[in-house]
Parts: structure tokens; C-alpha cells; sequence
């Protein structure tokens, strides 16, 4: 298929991903670049249009990320976003200097509707801002097209070049009207048809991977999570019998979803493939014996995993591929894809194992996001119930668990998170929440039950909004369902006698426990 293409440059900003997933529902696929990148490769590429992101400097100091000239030059519409705007406007001899009020949060901004970026927009708008500095001169060329009480160039044009300069936030919901300001940048004046589509995607990446594996082997170590899931019956659909898939149960996740995950992919499932899982509880259970640091815990987890995988891997003998679930934000995060620091290290971007014998590997979803990953997974056919189910950790409830794990933890946890699931679901909820979940606190304390004093656990809960899981707010739960979650819970699992509804936002926590 001959696939149009957005390139986003990354400046360092916080918003890089978000940018590139609000270009994608408006079915436009695209790509995120260091501004370091070559632009000879850009060219390359073809795109049909560049974007360029915010940034956490002021592209007046010495040594700000910054671009050159050509890049404007290339007859390619460009849009710069914030610190993109600002790195436009000087490059192009404009001047850019600390603003006498900063403006940051929901701000009315009066745009010009004759503007083509600014088409169907409403003459007032509230837009997100965030910015020391401001456009004081506009580049030669350039109009303004935006203004507020206190940035007279909210936005700036030189329409004959196709050059647009956006001082604030499109990409993030508090700009009201800011996917209709990016559908016209991507659709209307960069001219792209909008043909990225999950059911194009389907069936290409089949002929694809039919293509590659031939009549080879493959292997993938499927966790019963989105990703692995569907890339799992991606290879189903492409390859059958030839794909053997290994689920190590590591007695850390949520109650009966090891069982879930075989009824699904196993012996009496819909699937073409070859099924093996490994009980390996008791195993996990004794590597974590005595150890209560997160962060040891996650590397038991993740070095055990890889172990059981090697010795099933070596039963099975040499394969000719490994299937791994890597997504776009993988990809990104780990440092191959934007400017942005590394947030963290993924298990599906390096750290192979070493002892499993194969040729290549395959990611048939490394240019998909998350929620694309999903739409993939209903055009497959796969559950909904799997399909949306929550976000859950590679080290699963090990890190759930404050301080050491046990069995009998486990069952803890299970059960509460259980409830909570079904509780929410109840009301409606499930889908209007970006994650909940249950967790084991280590604390004790005194409570009664009956006529008797007891000595047991309180169980934490947790519920996040969140636009990108890099900054979240906690849902304001219905106080009714809080109340009846924490008397399910009391009442029906063993050793806790208190619940907790955690409201802290990410800053300054962290979304998981651990």
C-alpha cells in the first residue's frame, strides 16, 4: 500500500506522542523524529507534511534544540507547535523573547477564520497554553492569525509556503477545538487522503507476514495482555501451525486469568496455533521469598520469566522467528524513535533471551499505538473482554504487592481487585476509566469484625484519568460504588479490615504501586 506520511520532529516536549496519535485519528499515518535526524533521510521519505513539537528550553539560548533553514524550504507544509512555533519564527528571522506575563492553562483565543487552518473553527476558542516566551516579531512573510489579551501572535501564517506557526496546544483536550486545527493541517492542506485504517492494516500486515515467515517456525511468548494477544493472532492469521505460543503463568496475575488466557488461545480456543502453558507459581513464589524493594522484585520477575522461557524455548528446539509485542510508544520511550528522554526500559526493545535459538524477529505492531493495537484486535475478532482489558504491569501483581510476596498475598489482591472489577463494570464505568486496580498495602492495624478484634491488611484502591499515562489525575469514583466495593471487600476476602481510596496525581506519585 502506498502510505501517506506526517513526520513529527521532536524538540524535547512532553506532548511528542500525543501529537502523533491526534495526526492518526484523523487516519493519517505518521512518524516521530529527533530534530538530530538527517533531513536528507526525511526527504526521503517523501512526507506529506512536518510537524514540530513543543520543547522544554527557549530556542533563543545557546545550544536550544533548534533546525535549519532548509527544512522550511522543502516546498512541504510545515506546522510548529509551541516551542516548534518559536524555533520557525527565528530560523526564519523572526524574534522570539521571554513574554512580560506567562500564560499557562485554558486561555480564549480569537483566531481568523479565513485562515485554512483555522476552518470551521469558532472565532473564539479556548486553547491550552504553556509558555515563557512569545513571538514578538513575526518572520518576513509570516501574518498573524490568532491573538489573546496578553500574545498578540497566537498563531502565525505564510500561506503561499504553507507555513503555520501555532503558540499554543492543539493536541491536548483542554484546546477545545484543536483535532479540527490538526484534521485541516493533515487533511486539508497537507492534502492526505486519510486511508490509515485498522482494517487496511489487518490485512496488510498479513500478506506481510506471510510473506517473511514462509515456511519457517515461529515462536512468541504470549502474556494475555493487548499487545502479545494480538500480535499472536496476527501470526494465527498469517501463519497457523506454524506459530507455537508459550504462556508462562507466574502465579502474579489477576484472579483466573490464566485460565482465561488458555480457554482463549488454547486446545478448545478459535485459534490456529500451537498452545503451551507453564505453572511456574510455586517457582516465582520462592525467587521472591524474603525480597520487598520493587524494583529487585521486577528484576526477579522479568530474569525468571526469561528463564522459564529459555527452557521451554529449547524444548521446542530452533525456531526461524520470535514474535514480540512491541508498540509505538515502546519504541519511542526506549529512545529509537523521538528526542524525549528515556522514561523507562521496555522487555520488548532489547534484552532478548539469549539461549533461544532463532534467526529474526518479528513486531508486526511497532508503529501502533495503543488504542490502534485494540482496533486491531476487534478487527481480528478477538474478545472485547480481552481486547479492553486494564493496563496491567509485566511484573503483574508483584508490584501491587507492598513489601514482600506471598501466596497467600496473591489470593489477597486477586480477590479484592476482582471485586473492584466487577463493581465497576456494574456501574457502567469500565470504559470511562483509563485504569483502576487494587492493591496490598504493607500496613496493619486494628479493626472489629463481628465481636472481635481484629489484626489484618488494608487494601488500596486506585482509579486514574489520563490522556498519555505520563500525567494522570484520580477519578472521582461515585461514593456509592466506593462504598459497596469496601463492603464486598471487607466482607468477603480474608485478612483485610481496611479500604482505601488513593486520590494522588501522577506527579507526584506514579500510577502503579511500587
Amino acid at each position: 500500500m502506498d502510505r501517506e506520511l506526517v513526520v513529527v520532529i521532536d524538540f524535547g516536549g512532553q506532548y511528542n506522542q500525543l501529537v502523533a496519535r491526534r495526526v492518526r485519528e484523523c487516519n493519517v499515518y505518521c512518524e516521530i523524529y529527533s530534530y538530530k535526524y538527517d533531513l536528507d533521510k526525511i526527504k526521503q521519505m517523501q512526507p506529506k507534511g512536518i510537524i514540530l513539537t513543543g520543547g522544554p528550553s527557549s530556542c533563543y539560548e545557546e545550544g536550544a534544540a533548534t533546525c535549519s533553514k532548509e527544512l522550511f524550504e522543502m516546498g512541504i507544509p510545515v506546522l510548529g507547535l509551541c516551542y516548534g512555533a518559536q524555533v520557525m519564527t527565528l530560523v526564519l528571522g523572526g524574534k522570539v523573547e521571554r513574554a512580560a506575563v506567562r500564560e499557562y492553562g485554558k486561555t480564549e483565543v480569537n483566531v481568523d477564520n479565513s485562515s485554512a487552518l483555522f476552518r470551521n473553527v469558532s472565532s473564539k476558542t479556548i486553547c491550552w497554553m504553556s509558555h515563557f516566551d512569545y513571538i514578538s516579531r513575526m518572520a518576513s512573510g509570516f501574518q498573524a492569525v490568532a491573538s489573546t489579551a496578553d500574545c498578540p501572535v497566537a498563531a502565525a501564517e505564510y500561506a503561499e509556503k504553507q507555513l503555520y506557526a501555532i503558540q499554543f496546544h492543539p493536541e491536548v483536550l483542554h484546546t477545545q477545538e484543536g483535532s479540527k486545527m490538526l484534521y485541516n493541517f493533515v487533511r486539508n492542506i497537507c492534502g492526505c487522503r486519510g486511508d490509515w485504517r485498522m482494517d487496511a492494516f489487518v490485512g496488510e500486515a498479513i500478506s506481510n507476514i506471510r510473506r517473511k515467515v514462509g515456511g519457517g517456525k515461529v515462536l512468541c511468548a504470549l502474556s494475555g495482555g493487548v499487545d502479545s494477544s494480538v500480535a499472536a493472532v496476527l501470526l494465527s492469521k498469517a501463519v497457523g501451525g506454524q506459530l507455537t505460543c508459550v504462556f508462562v503463568d507466574h502465579g502474579l496475575l489477576r484472579k483466573n486469568e490464566g485460565d482465561e488466557v488458555e480457554a482463549v488461545f488454547g486446545p478448545d480456543g478459535n485459534y490456529d496455533l500451537n498452545f503451551i502453558r507453564v505453572n511456574a507459581q510455586q517457582r516465582f513464589y520462592e525467587k521472591l521469598a524474603g525480597v520487598s524493594e520493587p524494583e529487585q522484585k521486577r528484576k526477579i520477575i522479568g530474569e525468571e520469566f526469561i528463564r522459564v522461557f529459555e527452557e521451554e524455548a529449547q524444548k521446542i528446539g530452533a525456531v526461524d522467528f520470535l514474535v514480540q509485542g512491541t508498540i509505538y510508544p515502546d519504541v519511542v520511550e526506549s529512545g529509537l524513535g523521538g528526542e524525549s528522554a528515556v522514561i523507562k526500559s521496555h522487555h520488548n526493545v532489547g534484552g532478548l533471551p539469549d539461549c533461544v535459538d532463532f534467526k529474526e524477529i518479528i513486531e508486526p505492531l511497532r508503529n501502533l499505538f495503543k488504542d490502534e493495537v485494540r482496533k486491531v484486535g476487534l478487527e481480528l475478532g478477538i474478545p472485547e473482554h480481552l481486547v479492553f482489558r486494564q493496563p496491567f504491569p509485566g511484573p503483574g501483581l508483584g508490584i501491587r504487592i507492598i513489601g514482600e510476596v506471598t501466596a497467600e498475598k496473591v489470593k489477597i489482591v486477586q480477590d479484592a481487585d476482582a471485586i473492584y472489577r466487577e463493581e465497576i463494570a456494574a456501574a457502567g464505568l469500565e470504559r470511562s476509566i483509563n485504569q483502576y486496580f487494587a492493591a496490598l498495602t504493607n500496613m496493619r492495624s486494628v479493626g472489629v469484625m463481628g465481636d472481635e478484634r481484629t489484626y489484618d491488611y488494608a487494601i488500596a484502591l486506585r482509579a486514574v484519568n489520563t490522556i498519555d499515562f505520563m500525567t494522570a489525575e484520580s477519578a472521582q469514583l461515585p461514593w456509592e460504588v466506593l462504598q459497596k466495593v469496601t463492603s464486598r471487600i471487607i466482607n468477603e476476602v480474608s485478612h483485610v479490615n481496611r479500604v482505601m481510596y488513593d486520590i494522588t496525581s501522577k506527579p507526584p506519585g506514579t500510577i502503579e504501586f511500587e
